[in-house]
């Protein structure tokens, strides 16, 4: 969804400052001059002298785009990832399990199965309900069946077993890496 609203608000910025640049150079811009100002000070007088609601208006209007870009920033700034899981001993006691230990164990043990060039692992949810999605880039000659058969097996298995999860719900998007084709003579 982040990824959706970086789109629409580059794709708006965009054609603002387009529209914007398109306006100055043709002339349509209400100039004068080179050194015209935008707003002459009887302008400035007009506007400032009449009903006043306009000035408040646009500080309304550009408080709200202040808010609006500070929220952007905020969520490029949050990561999706899930830092930790807390693990449930035998004692009833807690204990943190590091999410990148978990992606990193699984992307280890996934990258080791037959056929797989490289695998990412991403945990993402929250702390009750975490997930995992798990990227496969496979060889030419690997099966996908096989090899998905094979990471929703053991390898999630193991992984459920040792996060003490009863369920871990797990994405995985399958990829064949570019690969030359064979000379035949």
């Amino acid at each position: 969804m982040l990824g959706i609203v970086n789109r629409v608000v580059l794709a708006v910025l965009g054609l603002a400052l387009l529209a914007a640049g398109a306006a100055v150079l043709t002339g349509w811009w209400p100039f004068h001059g080179r050194h015209a100002p935008l707003l002459t000070a009887a302008t400035r007088r007009r506007y400032w002298d009449a009903d006043g609601w306009q000035w408040w208006a646009v500080a309304a209007a550009l408080a709200v785009c202040v808010l609006l870009a500070l929220w952007w920033l905020l969520a490029q700034l949050r990561s999706p990832r899930l830092p930790a899981l807390a693990v449930e001993t035998d004692d009833g006691a807690y204990a943190l399990l590091r999410g990148r230990a978990l992606e990193e164990a699984v992307a280890a043990e996934a990258g080791a199965l037959d056929g797989v060039a490289r695998c990412r692992v991403a945990l993402r949810g929250k702390r009750g309900a975490p997930a995992l999605r798990v990227a496969l880039e496979l060889e030419p000659h690997a099966v996908p069946g096989d090899a998905l058969a094979a990471l929703a097996g053991p390898v999630l298995h193991r992984a459920r077993t040792s996060a003490g999860l009863p369920d871990l719900p797990a994405e995985a998007r399958l990829k064949v890496t570019s690969h030359r084709a064979e000379r035949v003579q």
